[in-house]
């Protein structure tokens, strides 16, 4: 009875890891989703809830990671388990970074809010945004999962992004010559835009570390 103690122990420590990284997960899509709310419909309180919680992930991917190094000097795990706890290191990093551009997008939104622009930039833009969501939700829960295909599916995602966001910027760079009072607001659009991709381009890294954790084989897009 004595020998299955250890593993037992091990299978809990893995286990609380797994259940960290998916609420810290859960948090970056929430804050996300907040933050592209406000394209809409601006609201202070929300956009400070954004900026908070952004703080806050960030010190619970610190503690992840924390956790993680602990679980490797205790436990000493070896083939799958070895390559999700590093896996989840670098991925916490990803999280972290995505959060704080999901903060940006709600500073930004404040520049906007008493904007005329045309409505087909407005409606990209929170196409774009709402593309995004979905490939931030599916990139996390992907590497819970670890779910090879599903992962793989972000790469042609991210194209569609960047297809958006050429469209974006060619029609803020009209807008800026039709509307030359606004430049500065105008402006906020592309950068909003641009935090998105980079958002969407975290969530295709995650799921190409999903794919090298899984496959041991790395994806055609190299690792970040």
């Amino acid at each position: 009875m004595d020998k299955e103690y250890p593993r037992i122990s091990f299978k809990n420590r893995i286990n609380n890891v797994k259940d960290e990284a998916e609420k810290i997960g859960q948090m970056a899509i929430e804050s996300h989703r907040k933050a592209i709310t406000l394209l809409n419909k601006y609201d202070e309180k929300v956009a400070k809830e954004v900026v908070t919680k952004s703080k806050e992930i960030d010190e619970s991917t610190f503690n992840l990671e924390r956790m993680c190094i602990k679980f490797l000097a205790a436990e000493q795990p070896v083939a799958g388990d070895l390559m999700f706890i590093e896996s989840t290191i670098r991925i916490a990093s990803h999280i972290k970074r995505i959060a704080y551009l999901a903060s940006n997008i709600a500073d930004a939104s404040v520049s906007i809010k008493d904007i005329q622009v045309p409505d087909k930039l407005t409606e990209d833009i929170q196409y774009m945004a709402d593309y995004v969501q979905m490939m931030l939700s599916k990139a996390i829960y992907a590497f819970l999962d670890q779910n090879v295909d599903m992962s793989k599916e972000l790469r042609k995602d991210d194209d569609k992004v960047d297809d958006i966001f050429d469209s974006v910027l060619e029609q803020v760079t009209q807008a800026m010559f039709e509307d030359k009072e606004n430049i500065a607001q105008i402006i906020n659009f592309l950068f909003i835009a641009r935090f998105l991709e980079r958002i969407g381009d975290r969530a295709v890294n995650i799921g190409q570390r999903t794919i090298y954790m899984v496959t041991l084989k790395k994806p055609k897009r190299g690792l970040n």
